[in-house]
């Protein structure tokens, strides 16, 4: 219990810019997650490419949004 309390002590003590910046991060990562899902899983993809291609093009996407998580992680929490 006592390290949840550190946790939300630490993250009200951090200064307007870096509370957004947090925020921005998280954000981000939601969009390139959501941006992968959908890449992947849209049946009429507006550009007319391969499947398999369009596929590991929403796996990178996934992959590096979970890339920047960990570095959001690392850095501020």
């Amino acid at each position: 219990m006592s390290g949840l309390r550190n946790n939300t002590r630490k993250f009200s003590q951090k200064s307007p810019t870096k509370r957004f910046l947090s925020i921005l991060g998280l954000a981000m990562f939601a969009f390139y997650f959501i941006l992968g899902i959908l890449v992947i899983f849209w049946d009429k993809f507006p550009l007319d490419i391969d499947p398999t291609y369009k596929n590991m093009f929403g796996i990178l996407l996934i992959v590096y949004s979970f890339l920047r998580f960990a570095r959001l992680w690392q850095n501020n929490f």
